[in-house]
């Protein structure tokens, strides 16, 4: 028997028209998009610049300019915090995130605690929600810079991320968003968000594994950043080092994409999910879902089974993909730190599964 792949929250596979778009860039297209001397590298520069306009056009950006392509939501995550913190002039010392990040956020913070900085972590609510009053109580006259992402990548949980930024920048803080597990499942649109900087990655959206943007909003003052390697000053200097111009390109098709297929994510996937989580309840006594309470990414399911251990559970399900977690935490097997910040007990939290459709999911699935 085939295995049933329903992990698409730690990744997807490339979509074939991705790879096309790609295809060509790993051959006849190989130039260096920096070697603008001559006709190929000015085709690829072109190219460069084409997907970065893709890219930016997805999320609602005003300019292409508002795009640094980089290697994945971590290195856009690490760009961002480290990236503001280290910038010449920063007028503080303190920083806000909350509970449920991904560990490429929490540990960006705790290893800048190290370095000096004082860090708040608010809590959630049973849902796994920030409360942007919460927010707006943590800011101080040092504070440099919140990040919240914008979709849990474990219960799927949707955060009030406008909210969020309105009292920030009542504050003049300035606001990240990790979204990586936004595109293709949910509208991802910066007028409407108001971040400062957003992260986004290539694998979680049909893209291409090592392809990722930060998008860095321009205004007046403007925002400083800190590269984090030096080098020929590539990406306006933030990111040195040749572009990935195959990744860039897929990156770009795969968001444009994922704009595409929204609608049949948010109504099909969504149905889908909702029928299967109505079955376990009805089904298994006791079962939680985790998370049903707030807005959820539609393809998302995590769901508790009491007195049941979810690793002893997954490998007595061979034919299912499932994780019991964050595939980055995955290697350290023990209750997610995310549903233990929501306020289940450790014995729930080790009982739990992440399910995630995609779009090939099927009701026989």
């Amino acid at each position: 028997m085939d295995v049933i792949y329903l992990d698409f929250n730690a990744t997807t596979p490339c979509d074939p028209r991705v790879v096309e778009a790609m295809l060509p860039f790993f051959s006849v297209g190989f130039a260096n998009p920096a070697s603008r001397q001559h006709g190929p590298g000015r085709a690829a520069f072109m190219a460069l610049e084409n997907a970065r306009k893709t890219v930016a056009q997805s999320i609602g950006a005003r300019s292409a300019t508002e795009i640094i392509f980089t290697s994945g939501a971590t290195e856009s995550n690490n760009l961002a915090l480290t990236g503001v913190a280290n910038a010449p002039g920063t007028r503080g010392r303190h920083l806000i995130t909350q509970a449920t990040e991904h560990p490429a956020v929490l540990e960006v913070m705790a290893h800048l605690e190290t370095q000096g900085w004082q860090l708040t972590v608010i809590g959630v609510d049973g849902d796994g929600r920030v409360d942007p009053k919460a927010v707006t109580e943590a800011c101080r006259p040092d504070t440099v810079l919140i990040s919240i992402m914008l979709a849990n990548n474990e219960t799927g949980v949707i955060q009030p991320i406008a909210e969020i930024t309105e009292a920030a920048h009542s504050h003049g803080i300035t606001v990240h968003c990790d979204a990586a597990q936004g595109p293709g499942k949910i509208p991802v649109d910066i007028g409407s968000l108001g971040v400062d900087l957003l992260s986004l990655s290539g694998h979680k959206c049909y893209g291409p594994k090592g392809s990722g943007a930060l998008f860095i909003r321009r205004k007046t003052p403007p925002l400083k950043l800190q590269a984090l390697q030096y080098g020929g000053g590539h990406e306006q200097g933030l990111r040195s080092g040749t572009v990935n111009l195959p990744a860039a390109v897929g990156l770009a098709a795969a968001l444009q994409l994922a704009g595409d297929q929204l609608d049949r994510m948010t109504t099909d996937v969504g149905a889908l999910r909702d029928a299967f989580e109505h079955s376990l309840v009805d089904l298994v006594p006791g079962v939680v879902i985790n998370g049903a309470g707030a807005p959820r990414l539609p393809n998302t399911c995590n769901v508790a089974f009491p007195g049941v251990d979810g690793e002893a559970l997954m490998t007595s399900l061979p034919d299912l993909a499932v994780s019991s977690g964050s595939a980055c935490a995955s290697v350290h097997p023990q209750a997610s730190q995310v549903l233990l910040a929501m306020g289940l007990g450790k014995t729930l939290a080790s009982g739990a599964l992440r399910i995630s459709l995609g779009r090939t999911s099927t009701t026989e699935d």
